[in-house]
């Protein structure tokens, strides 16, 4: 059933369309924390002074009306990264309200940015506690968060089109845009866009320089190097660490490598070329474990690695081998809480170690196991947020790393979204139909509590095709109805109808009656949002009479359906149905029930005109939310309870209440 699993709702929706990463925050006694999510720098910098410059003068316009835009365009590799990340370190002073960082590339769909999902992970970059969910609400908050005397620095990588940074701006502060393509649309709308060029001979000459030292190498040694590196750090970045790993080699057999073509994979483009063919020299020269690791990246489906993972798929050595890795600085950290650290290697990379194993036998092999490992511990994950009704059999827990609470497992699966996405995206190309559903199934609680709608849209519709090619019409249902609470959710109730009726069309073919369940729960949903209560109260009673057997599922219904029969008019008859369904719930210790059943007493016995009783089970609603850490759960108790105060003329209960609103919502 739905609504039976726990969420901690910090954050999500479309310009229209894969991963913020919200990165380390500063917590703050007096106020909202402090986001630092841009990556720091690394040591070695050289020949950007006209492009800090620029940046400086942005510093310079800054003021509390309006925020100023600045871009920069150039090839992949050509350091517009780090020259921001080196920018957000030495002026960190002049961004008291912090800095936010996405990644637009992980967050496209169909060629379109899932704007509501970037300012969720920006939302939650300041630490509130309450995220709204919906774009346009978040919009608002951002709005809010970013007003006069909390000015921000947002960072921007890979935009494709103006419109996506229009989206985000904040109200006041700087924002860097970096991309690929040429921007004019932000020009015209008067931000300053520059080109970022490769290095020259002389800076790129002194950026190794740095590194080795006066001794190592002539002059014209050095020029050679960035000449055939394209002038790109990312390829003096890889060169640089096989002259630094080894101290006996010289600059002169690094270049006789560099020029050998026979010896070259030319796996990436012509105008990219010095990448790869840096990249496959350093490649050759890493140990073995090393290129266990590095074959990760381009097998993986999606744009982040773990030593989790590489362990999980037989990965030898695997933290040493992503050290060599982050050495050669061929991946950098992803900047986020919580003990498994994720890692994310540049674009250009990626798509040379896809070219470096795309002919190894054992790849498809590989990409089993990945998938997997996914599976299985998007699987442990749902398990451990909460109890429900599932069509897959449990995962192998001894396999998988586990979750020490349900917190803990949604905030990986939020962090692993862009990977979990990729997965299910990837197990359909190869056909691997039951892994796509079986994934689609768990991660309802990351769709349903975070509400990652071009996901949640995305993956279901493969589902759908999966368990149908998969001869599973359980499956099916499971899949639609999932995917008409998406569609139900944003108010697109004729496409939820669809589904439900598609799902419906099967339902004759499968004996188990909770998915008969499941179809008439979102059916009674739609019909009160629809006007419909009475109808309402038939379904609920049909779904609840479908999972007899099943306290949770009974108790979720009986929820309900004392919603549809307080919309009907029918309050003590709701009251009933919720004293029975409590008990149920404190029988078998249904927390998460325990804290909704309350609120919806609170509002029958308001209907009934006894306030005193009404505040008494909404005050209790708000405690068990406040105690389970359900922020937006708690803000609908103390609503009511304002509500409630005003109408008790109450002054002291109105006021209590809306201090505590004020904690919830961050200001």
């Amino acid at each position: 059933m739905t609504d039976g699993h726990r969420t901690v709702n910090t954050v999500s929706g479309t310009v229209h369309g894969m991963v913020v990463q919200a990165g380390t925050v500063v917590m703050s006694a007096s106020g909202p924390a402090v986001p630092r999510q841009i990556r720091g720098p690394r040591r070695a910098f050289v020949n950007r002074e006209s492009e800090f410059a620029r940046l400086d003068a942005a510093l310079d316009r800054l003021d509390d009306a309006r925020p100023v835009v600045v871009a920069f365009t150039g090839l992949g590799g050509v350091g517009k990264t780090e020259l921001v990340a080196q920018f957000a370190a030495r002026s960190a002073a002049q961004f008291p309200g912090g800095q936010l960082y996405a990644d637009l590339a992980a967050h496209r769909h169909l060629g379109g940015v899932d704007l509501g999902e970037v300012l969720g992970g920006f939302l939650r970059g300041f630490g509130l506690p309450y995220v709204p969910d919906g774009p346009a609400e978040r919009a608002a908050a951002f709005r809010s968060a970013t007003a006069a005397g909390h000015r921000v620095l947002v960072f921007l990588d890979n935009v494709e089109h103006a419109a996506e940074v229009r989206a985000l701006l904040p109200a006041t502060g700087l924002l860097v845009a970096a991309g690929r393509r040429r921007l004019p649309g932000l020009a015209l709308d008067g931000a300053e866009v520059a080109r970022l060029d490769p290095l020259s001979a002389d800076a790129g000459s002194e950026l190794v320089r740095g590194w080795l030292g006066p001794d190592r190498g002539t002059d014209a040694e050095l020029a050679r190097l960035v000449e055939f590196c394209g002038g790109l750090p990312l390829a003096l970045n890889a060169a640089g660490f096989r002259l630094l790993d080894r101290e006996d080699l010289r600059v002169e057999q690094v270049l006789t490598e560099l020029t050998d073509k026979e010896r070259r994979l030319s796996s990436l483009s012509n105008e990219e070329g010095a990448v790869g063919d840096v990249l496959d020299s350093v490649h050759r020269q890493l140990p073995e474990h090393t290129r266990a690791f590095y074959r990760l990246l381009g097998v993986g489906p999606g744009p982040l690695v773990s030593v989790e993972l590489a362990e999980a798929v037989g990965v030898p050595r695997a933290a040493d081998g992503l050290a060599d890795l982050r050495s050669a600085h061929l991946v950098d950290d992803v900047a986020e809480d919580g003990p498994e650290r994720r890692y994310r290697a540049h674009d250009l990379v990626r798509l040379h170690a896809a070219g470096a194993v795309r002919e190894q036998p054992d790849r498809l092999e590989l990409l089993a196991r990945i998938v997997g490992y996914y599976r299985g511990r998007a699987a442990l994950a749902d398990r451990a947020i909460g109890d429900r009704f599932r069509l897959q059999e449990g995962p192998d827990a001894a396999a998988l790393p586990g979750f020490g609470s349900g917190t803990d497992a949604l905030e990986w699966l939020q962090s692993e979204r862009a990977n979990l996405l990729g997965a299910v995206r990837t197990a359909a190309e190869q056909r691997w139909h039951g892994e796509v559903w079986r994934l689609c199934e768990s991660l309802w609680p990351l769709y349903h509590g975070r509400k990652h709608y071009g996901d949640w849209v995305e993956s279901h519709l493969l589902g759908i095709e999966a368990a149908r090619w998969d001869n599973r019409p359980d499956a099916v249902i499971r899949m639609r109805n999932q995917l008409g609470r998406a569609y139900y959710e944003r108010a697109e109730y004729p496409l939820a109808a669809e589904q439900l009726a598609a799902a419906t069309a099967v339902l004759a073919e499968v004996d188990e009656p909770r998915l008969a369940g499941v179809l008439w729960e979102t059916d009674g949903l739609l019909c009160l949002a629809d006007g419909r209560p009475e109808r309402a109260v038939e379904l609920f009673t049909l779904a609840r009479q479908a999972n007899e057997g099943d306290p949770h599922g009974e108790v979720v219904q009986s929820y309900n359906l004392a919603q549809a029969l307080l919309a009907a008019g029918r309050a003590e008859e709701g009251l009933a149905v919720l004293g029975e369904a409590t008990a149920v719930a404190g029988r078998e210790g249904d927390a998460p029930m325990l804290m909704r059943l309350p609120l919806v007493e609170a509002r029958a016995e308001r209907a009934l005109q006894r306030p005193a009783a009404a505040v008494g089970a909404a005050e209790l609603s708000a405690a068990r939310a406040r105690e389970l850490g359900q922020p937006k759960k708690e803000e609908a108790a103390r609503v009511l309870l304002v509500e409630l105060a005003e109408e008790l003329g109450d002054p002291a209960l109105a006021d209590r209440n809306r201090a505590r609103l004020r904690e919830l919502r961050g200001r």
